[in-house]
């Protein structure tokens, strides 16, 4: 044992003998005293796990809770992105639209990054609301969509200026970054369960 869970052994065994006088001192019935010294060995016991294993604990809580977040799905090592596949089989990325956080769904099968109207508009996204729209197909059937600017789109270390993206509300929730995106960068390829983003080199 190291010294600090030696002193939680003393500091427990101390706190013990005081409980265990106090109720002596109460002229109770024995089983009422085995019931409540049981139940304080618990509650010591408790205590002296957390106490003991503290930074595991933290540790797997942590990891926990960006599970459900899915704050641990990417990862930047050096210059380059690390997304995990989510559990609906998908990679998803944390991105920022002019500074706003936005979720995306990663798909190199879209030529051009997507976002649904609500999520353009909340997040400034310059919206050409006077130029002729276009039509895409999709899995629910052909869609109108508006063309669109991202002024700035940053995704882990990785930074899009200009970026032209098309707008509908018909996307649903779903936000997309497509080929336009993904073909600025050095590389990008998947490996196992990750898939890797290489920033472009800069001259």
């Amino acid at each position: 044992m190291t010294e600090d869970q030696n002193l939680n052994l003393i500091w427990a065994a101390g706190a013990l003998i005081l409980v265990a006088s106090a109720l002596f001192s109460r002229r109770i019935g024995l089983g009422e005293i085995v019931r409540t010294a049981l139940s304080w060995v618990a509650i010591f016991a408790i205590v002296l796990v957390v106490f003991s294993y503290q930074n595991e604990i933290l540790a797997v809580w942590n990891r926990v809770t960006g599970d459900l977040t899915g704050a641990n799905e990417q990862q930047i090592v050096g210059s380059t992105l690390k997304i995990r596949r989510s559990a609906d089989g998908h990679y998803w990325a944390n991105a920022e639209v002019n500074g706003h956080a936005i979720r995306f769904l990663i798909d190199s099968g879209a030529t051009t990054t997507a976002m649904t109207l609500k999520t353009a508009q909340s997040s400034n996204v310059e919206i050409d609301g006077g130029g002729f729209p276009t039509y895409l197909t999709t899995a629910n059937g052909t869609v109108e969509a508006q063309r669109a600017t991202i002024e700035e789109l940053k995704v882990g270390p990785m930074i899009a200026k200009d970026l032209p993206i098309v707008v509908a509300e018909e996307f649903g929730e779903s936000n997309v970054i497509g080929m336009n995106f993904l073909s600025q960068m050095k590389s990008w390829r998947v490996e196992g369960d990750e898939m890797i983003l290489e920033p472009p080199v800069v001259e």
